[in-house]
């Protein structure tokens, strides 16, 4: 088992890590839209926010020589259901392969964003 680290994504704001490699999988931990290099949320809409965190899961990605072709598996929160057709329209942009996919309405998320994301992608 390998733990992912890179500078393209933020830091873990807890105790875990960005992500996991474990044989030919990773697990990434839960993306919010956070900017890798200050921490700061970036964005206050469903848009921006779903942008930056696409922009940090492209960067674990990368982080061991994948794309989001290789996402087998997503797990989106949404603060608001309502969001649901501007996410999926930005998602589905990017995951133009369709991995599988569960998508929920949350009570809260962390530092009070709108979304986030989790994925499992197989390596290369």
């Amino acid at each position: 088992m390998n733990t992912i680290s890179t500078p393209n994504a933020p830091a873990a704001i807890g105790p875990y890590s960005q992500a996991k490699v474990v044989g030919n999988l990773m697990f990434a931990s839960g993306q919010i839209p956070l900017d890798p290099v200050t921490g700061n949320v970036v964005g206050e809409d469903i848009t921006a926010q779903t942008q930056q965190i696409l922009k940090n899961i492209d960067g674990l990605l990368k982080a061991v020589g994948c794309g989001p072709e290789n996402v087998v598996k997503t797990t989106c929160f949404l603060k608001n259901i309502a969001d649901f057709a501007v996410f999926n329209t930005i998602y589905g942009e990017y995951f133009t392969s369709k991995p599988a996919r569960s998508c929920v309405e949350v009570s809260a998320l962390p530092k009070n964003v709108l979304v986030e994301v989790e994925i499992i992608a197989v390596l290369n």
